[in-house]
């Protein structure tokens, strides 16, 4: 239904245009997959801003992928490929790209998104510029890739997930919870620093029962404490639903006291910002890694798709503060294909030994430049700023 619903969003034009025309707004900030987005402020002589979602670092990667087609250089889907004319030596393997990237699934498909891809590219090109959640300092390499080498002007105002200040906001944020924030602080107060692993996959990510088994197995394998995050919305059968309720509640029972499972929705920012944290396992989609960082948690990347392997490359290669599951398969369900024992090693490599020291002191690292970035002279701070000024001249 993904594709019809995106195209759907197109009858929102008319709708749009009456709300601009109403509140006559200054400028128009709009997700990459309304392009029409563009003409709308062109009608009213305002600047259109896009705004992706994702990192530099993702943006420039797939960039240079679609642009010079390593992957259709290799002879399988388990070849690794390096990205050419890059600020680092990056290396991928085709099967963690977009099935349609790699000509597979349904052809027609696969032709509509292309199609909507191409629209989005053209709306951006004519577009006033990107707005981008992330930091300099996070990435500046790729800052600068994006602007000197794709061309595009960009202003990087992130962490945004910075904004939530103190306990309440950052337990309000997004839907409600399943869990009280009392119940969440009083549980974690109980453990000691950087002992308790937290584990989600976000709100879109479905796993099979398997699995579900296979994670529960290698959490209990690692011997860490652990507050674990699952999804109650799966797209399963009444029988799957049935086993998956079961193996949650006799793995909830016979780790009780030491694993904590939420189901549902969790207070994730005030989760990670408790110093009970030692390690985040987390699928890598950028809103979770950014919140990640800006806590000063490692990671155990588990990529499932979209761009997220891309955002697995950077924690691991580039910033060094978290180890890979071994997650090779881009398929928005996980199937049960990453198996107990990576799990148990992946946690055990981050919250135990000198190499988890080590990457916890690069993760504190991060917290703080992401702090210093989003404060009064931070370079997004600045770069904030900088658009304001933009924008109040435009047309003047």
């Amino acid at each position: 239904m993904a594709l019809k619903f995106v195209n759907s969003t197109y009858v929102l034009q008319e709708s749009l245009e009456k709300v601009i025309e109403k509140h006559k707004p200054n400028c128009l900030v709009a997700d990459m997959f309304l392009p029409f987005a563009t003409d709308v402020a062109a009608k009213f002589n305002i600047p259109r801003l896009v705004f992706h979602g994702t990192s530099y670092f993702s943006q420039c990667l797939m960039h240079a992928i679609f642009k010079y087609e390593p992957h259709k250089q290799v002879l399988s889907d388990e070849e690794e490929f390096v990205i050419p004319h890059f600020p680092h030596e990056i290396k991928f393997i085709t099967s963690q790209l977009h099935p349609s990237m790699r000509g597979l699934g349904d052809k027609q498909i696969n032709d509509e998104m292309m199609k909507i891809l191409s629209l989005a590219k053209d709306a951006e090109e004519r577009s006033f510029g990107f707005i981008i959640n992330s930091f300099y300092e996070l990435e500046p390499d790729y800052a600068e890739y994006y602007t000197k080498v794709m061309g595009r002007r960009a202003w990087h105002i992130g962490p945004v997930s910075l904004c939530n200040h103190g306990k309440e906001a950052k337990f309000q944020r997004g839907k409600d919870s399943s869990i009280s924030e009392h119940e969440c602080l009083e549980w974690l107060n109980t453990k000691k620093a950087r002992s308790v692993v937290y584990i989600s996959h976000g709100s879109l990510v479905e796993a099979s029962t398997l699995q579900l088994e296979e994670i529960a197995m290698g959490l209990e394998a690692s011997k860490q404490d652990f507050i674990w995050v699952v999804r109650t919305n799966n797209k399963v059968n009444g029988d799957e639903e049935v086993k998956n309720e079961w193996l949650l509640h006799e793995f909830e029972k016979r780790m009780e006291g030491k694993g904590l499972i939420i189901r549902g929705w969790a207070p994730q920012m005030l989760i990670l910002d408790h110093e009970a944290i030692g390690a985040f396992v987390t699928h890598c989609g950028w809103n979770s890694t950014l919140e990640g960082m800006s806590c000063g948690v490692p990671m155990v990347t588990w990529p499932v798709f979209a761009e997220q392997f891309c955002n697995e490359k950077y924690i691991t290669s580039i910033l060094n503060t978290g180890v890979g599951v071994g997650a090779k398969q881009h398929n928005r369900v996980m199937e049960g294909n990453v198996k107990r024992e990576d799990i148990k090693e992946a946690i055990r490599k981050v919250m135990v030994g000198e190499e988890a020291l080590e990457m916890r002191i690069r993760a504190k690292k991060l917290k703080d430049l992401a702090t210093v970035a989003f404060e009064v002279g931070g370079s997004s701070y600045c770069n904030m700023q900088s658009l304001m000024h933009e924008l109040s001249s435009y047309n003047t």
